[in-house]
């Protein structure tokens, strides 16, 4: 892999301004305009090295890319990585990208810009050093992630199914740690409606749609089982109209996350039957939502190919470890489909979805040069006979 290494190192300034290209786009879930020009950028990359880029178009959201060299044939590596972000549109122009020191800035840089930048560098220089494992891999670049991939979730689970080994581009940790294990996450709405009346001359006519939705918020709150990994938290409430009136309508927003997929049905069973009850009465509570994401568990078959990925950090000199996290990803519809599946295989950075985001600069050639190497064990090892 020397030749890989050094072809990296010479494009290490050409790397960091791709970035910073991307970064100064803006481009978040509901920016459609900045997506698709991320997308045709990419585009317009990824056919210059003969792929194939289909562009899956969306009406509301941006346009999703399938990438794929025009000789491959049933490439048997997913690769995954999202072109949005969380942050609105203006962010660009409030604070671009910089740099400082070994550290670059800007919005969505590590979640996940610089990834989008590795990919694409990792099959340019597997292929300018003759070699050939990017004949075996389909690429989906999707533009909904930070919302829960609502126009994309079908279109990965579609290129996945007949997939040996899925390979997500979310930043690595902090400590340059991969992701192994995700917590399933879901997004719940408590509707509920009371009685309106004047609290200071007639409050025995009203049905308090807000004291009804205390009692729900606390019962919810009891669901948590840090043990278990199930964390049920109503983040955000909304309600009434009127100090002086008896709230006649009340809402809360609810996050759950659970740890394994057994956990789902205990806890959409528990939070029915806490909506079902009325303390208030007169009062009526509706439950809308679903979870978004299965977890992520991490398998046998994750395990075989955390080791393959290991081996590839040594032949590199990348100590490699790993480990789970709350937080949601597509990685979760893969894993989801029994196929093995690494997150966490983006540069190093930290303080995602904030101001102070951050990318570790000298791990974007470094983290381009492992997947690279990755690409190329795995579709070696479908090589092999009786491999399956």
């Amino acid at each position: 892999m020397r030749a890989l290494r050094d072809l990296l190192n010479a494009k290490r300034k050409e790397m960091l301004q791709f970035v910073e290209q991307l970064v100064n786009i803006d481009s978040g879930s509901y920016t459609k305009k900045g997506i698709d020009e991320i997308g045709l950028i990419l585009k317009a990359k990824f056919e210059g090295l003969d792929f194939i880029v289909d562009v899956v178009k969306q009406k509301e959201y941006g346009n999703q890319l399938v990438i794929q060299h025009r000789e491959a044939v049933q490439p048997h590596i997913l690769v995954v990585a999202h072109m949005d972000t969380v942050f609105p549109e203006g962010t660009v122009l409030k604070r671009p990208f910089k740099v400082k020191g070994n550290r670059a800035f800007g919005p969505g840089v590590a979640d996940m810009k610089a990834s989008l930048v590795e990919i694409f560098y990792a099959i340019l220089c597997l292929k300018q050093t003759g070699q050939t494992g990017y004949k075996h891999v389909q690429i989906i670049l999707n533009s909904d992630e930070e919302i829960g991939s609502p126009s994309s979730s079908s279109l990965i689970a579609e290129k996945a199914a007949r997939k040996k080994y899925a390979l997500v581009l979310e930043p690595a940790r902090m400590d340059g740690s991969l992701v192994t294990a995700r917590r399933g996450c879901g997004q719940f709405k408590i509707d509920i409606i009371g009685v309106a009346a004047h609290s200071g001359i007639e409050p025995e006519k009203g049905r308090s749609a807000i004291e009804e939705l205390a009692h729900k918020i606390i019962a919810f709150h009891q669901l948590n089982d840090r043990k278990k990994g199930i964390s049920v938290n109503v983040g955000m409430i909304e309600g009434g109209s009127a100090v002086n009136t008896i709230a006649s309508h009340a809402a809360g927003f609810v996050d759950v996350r659970i740890t394994e997929k057994r956990q789902e049905d205990f806890i959409l069973k528990q939070m029915k039957k806490i909506c079902a009850k009325s303390n208030i009465p007169g009062t009526k509570t509706t439950l809308t939502g679903k979870m978004d994401r299965s977890p992520m568990e991490k398998t046998e078959k994750t395990t075989m190919l955390l080791e393959t990925i290991r081996e590839a950090g040594k032949e590199i000199g990348i100590n490699i470890t790993d480990t789970a996290t709350g937080g949601g990803s597509d990685a979760s519809f893969t894993a989801d489909l029994g196929i093995p599946t690494v997150d966490g295989l983006g540069p190093i950075g930290g303080n995602a979805h904030s101001e102070e985001e951050y990318l570790e600069i000298p791990s974007l050639t470094e983290r381009t040069l492992l997947l690279a190497t990755v690409i190329q064990k795995l579709s070696k090892m479908n090589e092999k006979p009786n491999s399956d």
